[in-house]
């Protein structure tokens, strides 16, 4: 397998364990320096941003991306991508929205993990 391709399987790894809250792996597959800059342009260190999913309180109902595209180096890969995102407003429901989708992934002792994400808000025409 070409290691674009295991990167995408990571990528789709970690977007499983965020829908289904398998905190093991999306512990394992976030660097402790992880930050996610959300839509709202709000930053989220990973413990905040892992503990509101493991409490609920952030629900992700959708998360269906478009096509990866990557670059990458020995010791790092960037993902580009377009997705359709649905967050929980409380009661099970949310209203489906487009982002850009930016990740970078470093190797850390033989592992890839996220280290930065930007989900960037798609405005209709």
């Amino acid at each position: 397998m070409i290691l674009e391709d295991r990167i995408r399987q990571i990528e789709l790894a970690r977007i499983q364990a965020l829908l289904n809250r398998d905190m093991e792996i999306a512990w394992r597959l976030h660097s402790p320096e992880y930050q996610l800059i959300t839509p709202s342009g709000t930053a989220l260190a990973r413990d905040r941003y892992l503990g509101k999913i493991a409490s609920g309180e952030l629900t992700y109902l959708q998360w269906t991306p478009g096509h990866m595209h990557v670059r990458l180096t020995e010791q790092m890969a960037l993902l580009r991508y377009q997705v359709t995102l649905e967050l929980d407003a409380g009661d099970g429901h949310g209203t489906p929205f487009e982002c850009w989708h930016t990740d970078s992934y470093e190797l850390n002792e033989g592992a890839w993990q996220a280290v930065w994400s930007q989900a960037t808000a798609i405005k209709s025409q």
